[in-house]
């Protein structure tokens, strides 16, 4: 095989062909800048003296103006007995409504630093042509997060950010990464070498509980052109969900051309890679679809 065949087996090598290398990962360069650029944020305070945010991922205020709150860690503490202050409880209002309207795993893929690991876990699966997964259900993090809040319930204490990666990530940037290290290797070895997206769309509980927030978001992913679609496979090689795209991508029990399921991430990835330009940002009661070739698309009522 030839080293351009082999290009073109990678998701998203006839989109370069298409749109050019920027245009097949315009949306992948966004959320790197997002997520690096949050990251800065909190530590220009520590490093340079500079206290734009201050805080962390779980509270943070912005400017001294702006209050950010974990809507997940402030339930925690309710459920442990710890009533939180005014602040706190605005920043949980405003976080809340953000994520009602982007999307409510927007987080994890915008946001969250463990996505920067698990991402490149998959890249290097993906290059090391690592096959096979272990078999886990997507609906185990559902019952971790169950878990995490009974916890907090019985410990009287927020037990889940003991050991939440997310945190300790944060937390080790901040003061040293100490245990961190093995914890977060140990997502990365898993995502690795045990199970394809295995933390993120399968374990983590962080993001089991932002769905349940994304169930009700605006902003969606929209395929208007779904009709042109060449059956490429390359948006389901790299959604970190694949499973939320094909009820809309083939209009399966009559889904209208619209990723509803609150488990997307809007990450913009097969927008990326898609070279027929099926996938779009859009917002929920969008349903306009394109005619492609000749052949229309009716959207269901």
């Amino acid at each position: 095989m030839s080293a351009n065949s082999k290009q073109l087996l990678q998701p998203g090598a006839e989109a370069v062909i298409t749109k050019g290398w920027l245009g097949a990962h315009r949306w992948l360069i966004l959320r790197r800048s997002s997520q690096i650029g949050i990251l800065l944020l909190f530590l220009v305070g520590p490093w340079f003296g500079w206290w734009i945010v201050k805080g962390n991922l779980s509270f943070s205020h912005t400017l001294n103006i702006l209050p950010l709150t974990d809507p997940y860690i402030i339930l925690q503490s309710l459920l442990a007995g710890h009533v939180s202050d005014k602040m706190a409880l605005t920043g949980v209002l405003i976080v809340t409504v953000f994520y009602l309207l982007v999307g409510g795993r927007s987080f994890c893929s915008w946001v969250c630093p463990v996505n920067l690991l698990t991402d490149a876990a998959y890249w290097l699966r993906v290059r090391l042509g690592i096959k096979g997964s272990a078999h886990i259900s997507r609906q185990t993090r559902y019952w971790i997060l169950g878990m995490t809040l009974v916890a907090a319930a019985v410990t009287g204490s927020i037990v889940w950010e003991m050991v939440n990666p997310v945190s300790m990530m944060h937390r080790g940037l901040f003061f040293g990464f100490g245990l961190a290290w093995a914890v977060l290797l140990a997502v990365w070895l898993f995502d690795l070498f045990v199970m394809r997206h295995g933390w993120c769309g399968h374990l983590c509980p962080v993001g089991a509980f932002y769905s349940l927030i994304g169930k009700w978001s605006l902003t969606r992913i929209r395929l208007p052109l779904r009709t042109a679609c060449n059956d490429c496979m390359d948006c389901f090689a790299v959604c970190p969900e694949p499973q939320v795209i094909r009820p809309a991508l083939k209009a399966i029990g009559g889904t209208p051309p619209l990723i509803l399921e609150a488990n997307c991430t809007n990450c913009g990835r097969c927008i990326d890679v898609c070279s027929k330009d099926v996938f779009v940002f859009g917002t929920r009661f969008n349903h306009s679809v394109a005619t492609v070739a000749g052949v229309s698309q009716v959207t269901p009522k």
